[in-house]
């Protein structure tokens, strides 16, 4: 008879070889064959709005391998891999001279020397950084020391918006990263909630720099690694899992330059929308829109209104009201102060749909009530019931809103309170595989 213990372990790898074989049909259903790590070009799948399948088996896949791999490595082994981990600073060197850019010209690959001299960094040095980013799958070396672009490489073309987000982790996320313990054990910024006490700016005022993170969204390089985080969340699976055939009107709330709203006029032509944001962003969202999708603005299917969400009430009595990364931005009393003003613009059949992470309980019994209620997706014995490291980015995320805002996710009963207080009634849970769709009507 085999121990308890193997027989964990023999679970997790027939989840492994079934989660992996659900993701190959899928490649296979949306493109004819799937990818290897040296394809050379974006896969069908890998530009789809809709990835919720492969994302739900995928989630498995990770987490049940990570765990597989913690179970059986050395502890030492694996706390030396938590920690010495430098990807971020030789992506930030690929980002800044554009490495990806340059090979698009170098099908074939290039010689790293060749390489050193567009980019001006030394060689030697250079063939180090490429070297790692290639162990890890992103860049190909074809040859000894010659690298070509493949399809992760790509993902940091300048042309890429999800390259936008990627720069922003490399260079304020990795900042504020670095003083975070010092924001902790500093009595001015130990247990505040204010903005401007986020440990990016911690590290900003030790130079000088003051405002707050906030100021970043005046930059249209801010709103584009917004439309980056569509990609990296799935977040345009709502168009499709969403039943917005079934509205007429949908307001933007805090939209920016249109992440959401643009593939949303472009999907659902019937929907008049509104996008509510600061003037700032407005000015950007004109130019965009004219740029991108002209027809909305012809067709008056698109309106652009400021909206102050701390002190204004939004435009009343719309069907639906989408505020997708808008609450994890903010503590608790400037979150409930923007649902308790757009409680004020409901009307008896209007929804409130709150697109964020929603952070999975630990605890199995928790995890498993929590399901039968609310009908919450966990994950299989004898995986960590909220998939463990095939979850991690809504964990890591949640360390990004501290580090840049001082804000924070939020589990699902952190948003039943917030809701619940503003007058709002969760009527379901919308699982996209990674984030979620959380849908209130007016209590």
């Amino acid at each position: 008879m085999m121990s308890t213990n193997k027989v964990k372990l023999e679970a997790l790898l027939k989840l492994i070889n079934s989660a992996a074989r659900v993701a190959i049909e899928e490649y296979e259903k949306a493109g004819g064959d799937v990818p290897s790590i040296d394809s050379t070009e974006p896969h069908p799948l890998d530009n789809a709005n809709d990835q919720v399948a492969l994302k739900s088996t995928i989630r498995t896949l990770e987490g049940a391998c990570a765990q597989l791999c913690t179970t059986l490595a050395p502890p030492s082994h694996t706390a030396i891999n938590l920690v010495q981990v430098y990807d971020h600073a030789c992506v930030r060197v690929a980002l800044q001279e554009n490495i990806t850019d340059i090979l698009v010209n170098h099908p074939k690959g290039i010689h790293v020397n060749e390489l050193s001299k567009i980019v001006k960094i030394d060689a030697r040095k250079l063939t180090r950084l490429m070297r790692l980013l290639a162990t890890r799958g992103c860049y190909n070396e074809v040859e000894t020391d010659s690298y070509a672009n493949n399809r992760l490489s790509l993902i940091l073309h300048s042309e890429n918006p999800v390259r936008h987000m990627i720069g922003l982790h490399v260079e304020a996320t990795a900042k504020g990263a670095a003083v975070l313990y010092e924001t902790l054990k500093d009595s001015k910024t130990a247990s505040s909630e204010d903005p401007d006490h986020a440990p990016v700016m911690y590290a900003n005022n030790k130079e000088g720099i003051t405002g707050t993170f906030f100021d970043w969204m005046r930059q249209e390089s801010y709103h584009r690694s917004m439309r980056g985080l569509n990609g990296i969340m799935g977040s345009l699976a709502v168009l499709t899992h969403f039943p917005f055939e079934k509205y007429s009107t949908v307001v933007d709330v805090g939209g920016g330059i249109g992440a959401f709203s643009l593939p949303l006029a472009k999907t659902h032509k019937h929907i008049q929308i509104t996008i509510h944001d600061l003037p700032e962003a407005l000015v950007q969202a004109r130019s965009v829109w004219a740029r991108d999708c002209p027809d909305a603005i012809q067709e008056n299917r698109i309106e652009f209104a400021e909206l102050n969400f701390f002190t204004q009430i939004p435009i009343k009595g719309k069907d639906i009201y989408y505020l997708r990364n808008i609450i994890h931005d903010w503590p608790d009393h400037e979150s409930a102060l923007i649902l308790r003003n757009l409680r004020q613009a409901l009307g008896p059949h209007s929804r409130v749909l709150i697109h964020d992470y929603v952070l999975r309980e630990l605890s199995r019994k928790r995890a498993e009530a929590e399901a039968a209620s609310l009908g919450t997706v966990l994950a299989p014995e004898p995986m960590l019931p909220n998939f463990g490291v095939g979850n991690i980015r809504m964990y890591q995320q949640d360390l990004t809103m501290w580090i840049l805002h001082n804000a924070k996710e939020r589990t699902l009963q952190n948003f039943l309170e917030l809701s619940t207080a503003a007058g709002l009634k969760l009527e379901k849970v919308w699982d996209l595989a990674e984030a979620c769709v959380l849908e209130f009507s007016a209590a």
